[in-house]
């Protein structure tokens, strides 16, 4: 496979704001345009699934990182994040490596949001709004929420009074009724419960 010569990589996020389940990040480098890639919120589930196998294929290289709720509870959701996305740029350092059989020494990092990534060694720019103004962090946006989405999906099976599959952890009046119904799990946030419970939004 031919090396490519300059590297830009996209990161982002899925699953800063729901009840319960990890965070999910993504961090990709991908060169062909792909008709369709544009921020994750603005697509149907049907059409994530869909170009989530065109970006996998077509991406040179791709990484994903997760931070659980336990590491969300006893970090801040912030610092929760910006590691999930500091585990993601690894893996696909790694991705990149079983590819090429070098590891990546110079590339520029564009990250959703307003903040950079700690002990990342790459030219990094913070973006707001990124997942609507750049194609990498599109692409990355789609991996992660498909991603997250499929983990949800999968927590249902183990969790099945909670209906992860239908809400994937979001604070739903379903979910919210699950919650007062059955008390949390394992993996619910303690740390947005309770801080939704002192502020008396939870019910």
């Amino acid at each position: 496979m031919e090396k490519p010569r300059s590297l830009v990589i996209g990161v982002d996020e899925a699953g800063r704001g729901p009840l319960a389940g990890p965070v999910v990040s993504t961090a990709v480098i991908i060169k062909e345009k792909i008709d369709g890639v544009k921020d994750s919120k603005c697509l149907s589930a049907v059409r994530r699934e869909a170009l989530f196998n065109l970006i996998v294929n077509k991406a040179i290289a791709f990484g994903i990182g997760v931070a659980s709720p336990k590491e969300i509870d006893n970090l801040n959701i912030l610092k929760a994040t910006l590691l999930s996305m500091k585990r993601a740029i690894e893996s696909l350092n790694l991705n990149y490596f079983e590819r090429y059989g070098e590891f990546i020494k110079e590339a520029r990092v564009f990250v959703d949001g307003n903040k950079i990534i700690p002990e990342v060694k790459f030219h990094q720019k913070a973006v707001i709004g990124g997942d609507r103004k750049i194609y990498e962090i599109s692409a990355a946006s789609i991996i992660a929420k498909v991603t997250r989405d499929r983990m949800m999906k999968s927590f249902s099976k183990k969790y099945p009074v909670y209906a992860f599959e239908r809400h994937k952890g979001y604070a739903t009046p379903l979910h919210r009724e699950m919650i007062k119904k059955y008390g949390i799990s394992e993996i619910h946030r303690r740390s947005f419960l309770k801080k939704l419970n002192e502020e008396n939004s939870l019910w």
